[in-house]
């Protein structure tokens, strides 16, 4: 027998069945997204973490979706009404909506008109009405009853049952869907512009889109509009080509079979499907603006730790103070202090602040100040770029302080540092975060981390799950550093949890640094299985056996000393490394009994013990000097970095008070359906200036040059 999930997950994700019974079976067993993508290729053909979890959802879904279908077709079948046409077409149905439509004249209703209209008698009445008899109004008096006291009041009963049957029809439904999904229009007016102080919905005050043309951020922005009260959003629809479609069911036309399209159209059908479509239109926006943050996050984590650099973070305030706070080479806090560098401090204290600033960086050699991008930043920026003139060997980069504030603030950070003000610790968040993005945005909500667009009016639950996979996913492509990480890093990492995090760092804590992987074993509640799945991404940098600092799994170590002897290497010297590269593979795998995937990855980890795959990526813009708006002009050159990517273009950091915009449609000279497509988070950009909007100080940059676009 077909398995018809396997079928339909094989054609969406092009993978075989055997890759599916392959991940399913594994999953079962307990095996981990990350350990099944990094150690188990040879069973699973090479799938990806992306793939391997869209298998199993995808599996969920259908799941769900074929226990709706035996309950429907077996409430159907109790009532005795379910044909072969109609099972045949509930089990061909792919969405759990069409699965209810096809229900819908089933169900089990509280009473309404029509089913009032029709324990009276009234359904012969409205068979006389289709048929178009000639003397309905004659015929109704031979219905008359209690509460249905007038031959007119019959008709309207039967007209009542017949607006219930057209309005359950559900292939009229079917056509209606289809016909507002491909020819209809979303509307939206300004309803009420006092609540829109700040024209935040401006271009929505008039807007209209064909729905199939619909993007998702302007579904979002508009469904935002509505619930805040400054829209009225609508369909335009061709009413008269739906009227002319619904008519047609029925054999003559009458004043009475009119007035049941009409309202069979206006008031149940179109309502109706309106709401599905514009459930099924935030649904996709939703998933697109999830999968956008989702990437975005991921581009963020992959920025490049800046090694073994003193970093002071500066936390900026007007009234309050600036927060500073050293952190050495390891994250470890050397001293915290508070400044006044800018206004509304007096003359005195700004004098006060550069001095102090100058001995702390004196002091503590440092080497970067990490200034957070929140209130006062630029200010502060003049005020550090000031100082550098006088400094020698110390750079300064603008960091982004989103969710420092949450991360200040939180039990975490009570517990890391219970002495400190939040102000502090959040100064504390901006200098690590420069050092390593990835250990300490893993403290940090993913939705507060802001490098996404309307995250707060999509489905919360499914954003956590899809921004939780992807820090799971970073966290243990990258490895962890037993022996630093925090319990917030290590829970990320396959097979371990919150409790056994905690153990690990209270294991340290009481018997010194972990020397092996092996010794893992000795942490309270890490059973076999957790080891199993956790042992390959954790990291132990100095350990006797080099082994426990690479990506290779301790169940290959066997292989690897097999294969070290074979090749007669004592030490991973030139010599060694060329007799790596050069391994006939195939014939190498066979003999030591391991998959092709397998050694392609331990001769990966040989050639280079202790990669950091974030070496890869572009590392953040060190400055020495500000920039101002007043100094921009059209045309001029600069370099920034990629702070955010959203539907309509890319806001990049050149320097100034607020990111710049390049519209998606200044990314190419090509056409570029989506800025994904060109640019990512952290991405280094040279770019033009393209537009000033000096009332605003807001300013439009293009990925183009002004020559290549003339």
């Amino acid at each position: 027998m077909v398995n018809e999930k396997y079928t339909k997950i094989s054609q969406d994700l092009g993978v075989t069945f055997k890759q599916i019974e392959t991940v399913l079976s594994l999953t079962a067993e307990g095996n981990t997204i990350p350990f099944i993508a990094r150690y188990r290729k040879e069973a699973t053909g090479n799938l990806d973490e992306v793939v391997i979890k869209s298998i199993i959802d995808q599996e969920k879904s259908l799941t769900a979706l074929e226990d709706r279908k035996k309950t429907v077709l077996a409430k159907i079948a109790e009532q005795g009404k379910l044909t072969t046409e109609l099972e045949a077409t509930i089990l061909a149905a792919e969405k759990l909506a069409d699965v209810e439509e096809l229900y819908l004249p089933y169900k089990e209703k509280r009473r309404t008109k029509a089913t009032i209209a029709k324990e009276a008698g009234l359904l012969p009445l409205a068979r006389l009405i289709i048929q178009d008899h000639p003397a309905l109004l004659q015929e109704a008096a031979n219905f008359v009853t209690q509460g249905f006291d007038t031959p007119q009041a019959c008709l309207a009963g039967a007209v009542d049952i017949l607006v219930e049957a057209l309005s359950e029809d559900s292939k009229l439904r079917s056509w209606t869907y289809h016909e507002i999904r491909h020819h209809s229009t979303l509307c939206s007016q300004l309803k009420d512009a006092e609540a829109d102080d700040k024209h935040v919905y401006q271009i929505y005050y008039d807007f209209s889109e064909k729905v199939e043309k619909m993007q998702g951020y302007r579904v979002l922005a508009i469904n935002r509009g509505e619930k805040q009260g400054v829209l009225k959003v609508y369909f335009e629809h061709h009413l008269d080509k739906m009227l002319r479609f619904y008519q047609l069911r029925f054999p003559k036309l009458n004043p009475y079979i009119e007035e049941v399209v009409q309202q069979a159209l206006k008031k149940k059908i179109l309502p109706a499907m309106e709401r599905r479509v514009r459930t099924e239109l935030t649904e996709a926006a939703e998933e697109g603006a999830i999968a956008l943050f989702s990437e975005n996050l991921r581009h963020l984590l992959l920025v490049p730790p800046l090694k073994g650099k003193t970093v002071l973070g500066f936390d900026p305030a007007f009234r309050t103070g600036a927060k500073l706070a050293v952190v050495d080479s390891t994250g470890k806090l050397l001293t915290t202090q508070v400044i006044h560098p800018v206004k509304p401090a007096s003359q005195a204290q700004i004098a006060q602040a550069k001095e102090s600033l100058k001995a702390i960086l004196g002091q503590y050699q440092v080497e970067i100040i990490a200034i957070g991008n929140g209130t006062a930043s630029r200010e502060s920026e003049a005020f550090v770029a000031d100082i550098l003139h006088e400094v020698e060997g110390v750079r300064y980069v603008i960091v982004s302080e989103s969710g420092a504030s949450v991360y200040s603030a939180s039990e975490l950070a009570r517990r890391e540092f219970p002495d400190l003000t939040v102000e502090k610790r959040s100064a504390i968040s901006i200098a690590r975060r420069l050092q390593d993005p990835l250990a300490e945005l893993v403290k940090i909500d993913p939705k507060s981390i802001g490098v996404g667009q309307y995250q707060h009016d999509v489905n919360q639950k499914k954003l956590s799950e899809g921004l939780d996979f992807v820090v799971d996913t970073v966290v243990n492509q990258v490895g962890v550093n037993v022996n630093t990480a925090s319990p917030a890093l290590l829970s990320h990492v396959a097979g371990l949890n919150k409790t056994i995090s905690e153990n690990i760092v209270q294991y340290r804590e009481e018997n010194g640094a972990l020397r092996s992987r092996a010794e893992l074993k000795k942490v309270p509640r890490l059973g076999e299985k957790a080891f199993e799945q956790a042992a390959g991404f954790l990291r132990i940098p100095d350990a006797p056996n080099f082994l426990d600092n690479t990506g290779v799994h301790p169940e290959s170590y066997a292989a690897v000393d097999q294969l070290l002897s074979d090749l007669s290497i004592q030490q991973l010297d030139k010599e060694a490394l060329q007799k790596l590269k050069s391994l006939p593979l195939q014939e190498t795998a066979e003999r030591l009994g391991i998959g092709v995937e397998t050694l392609e990855d331990i001769v990966s980890d040989l050639i280079k013990p202790g990669r950091d795959l974030r070496d890869n990526f572009a590392a953040p813009v060190l400055r020495q000097d500000v920039l101002d708006f007043k100094d921009l002009v059209v045309g001029q050159r600069l370099e920034g970095v990629v702070r955010n990517i959203v539907d309509f273009g890319a806001f990049v950091d050149i320097g100034i008070h607020e990111d710049g915009l390049i519209h998606i449609s200044n990314l190419s000279q090509q056409f570029v359906k989506h800025p994904s497509q060109v640019l990512s988070v952290g991405d280094l950009v040279t770019v033009w200036v393209y537009k000033l909007d000096t009332d605003r100080e807001k300013v439009n940059l293009s990925l183009v040059a002004p020559r290549e676009s003339d």
